[in-house]
């Protein structure tokens, strides 16, 4: 299934100027890292592509499906960056209760909630309360929410955000393991380094604009030559923004 943007432009407020301005974009299969300085737009981009908010301009389609289309919701699912949680809920309960919010019959959602935290390596945790769970947990119970409903597209904004180095390995493996699976997976970071060699490709967001979007090796190709290989990301992307004039 394929999401695109055609022409997205959104503003909040009607005299400020736009966070996003006739934007094109179409997701790759696979994981795709997104990257762009603070206040590059990464976090409106996302919640148009997720329908979350409506751009004020173009439209956004799943296939032959508008963002409008209850299907569509089912099959795009948004992870923000705060993930609010309900302190008396187990994880188990609390991903049920999402995939209730998506239209599923309860049962279908008890059901399917458990597959769902599988999917992410917390089936030890099922009916831990989340106010127990730990930051890092807590994120993939939002990934298990967004699975819940077999949703074929995962928009991810900044996920391993205060996360620590075996966390972030952890749940790298995981978002790998489903695009893997044929979910395509668009995730969001600064964590350009330990992130950017590992998807399948690179989108970097400036200004409300694309100015980078293919295969991870061409965004790599962009590094000086003699780049110390630990580097190469780090490198590439500070060239991509110098050649923009924003660096």
């Amino acid at each position: 299934m394929t999401l695109r943007l055609e022409s997205c432009t959104y503003a909040y407020g009607r005299r400020r100027s736009p966070v996003i301005e006739n934007l094109s974009y179409t997701l790759a299969d696979g994981l795709t890292v997104l990257l762009g300085p603070n206040g590059a737009g990464k976090s409106t981009f996302l919640k148009v592509a997720a329908s979350v908010i409506r751009p004020s301009s173009g439209k956004v389609n799943l296939d032959s499906m508008s963002a409008q289309n209850a299907a569509f919701r089912r099959a795009v699912a948004w992870m923000p960056q705060e993930i609010t949680s309900v302190a008396s809920l187990t994880a188990r309960e609390w991903v049920s209760y999402v995939g209730w919010l998506k239209g599923m019959k309860k049962s279908d959602a008890w059901n399917s909630a458990r597959h769902a935290l599988q999917r992410v390596n917390l089936l030890d945790r099922l009916d831990v309360k989340v106010s127990a769970l730990s930051g890092g947990q807590m994120r993939r119970v939002g990934v298990a929410g967004a699975l819940v409903h077999d949703a074929r597209v995962l928009l991810l904004d900044e996920p391993t955000a205060g996360m620590d180095p075996h966390q972030r390995r952890v749940f790298r493996d995981i978002v790998n393991g489903l695009a893997a699976d044929g979910v395509r997976v668009l995730l969001s970071t600064h964590d350009i380094a330990d992130l950017a060699e590992e998807a399948d490709h690179v989108t970097v967001l400036n200004g409300g604009r694309i100015i980078q979007h293919g295969p991870t090796r061409s965004f790599l190709d962009l590094a000086p030559q003699g780049t110390e290989a630990a580097r190469i990301s780090e490198a590439a992307y500070t060239a991509l923004l110098i050649r923009n004039g924003t660096a």
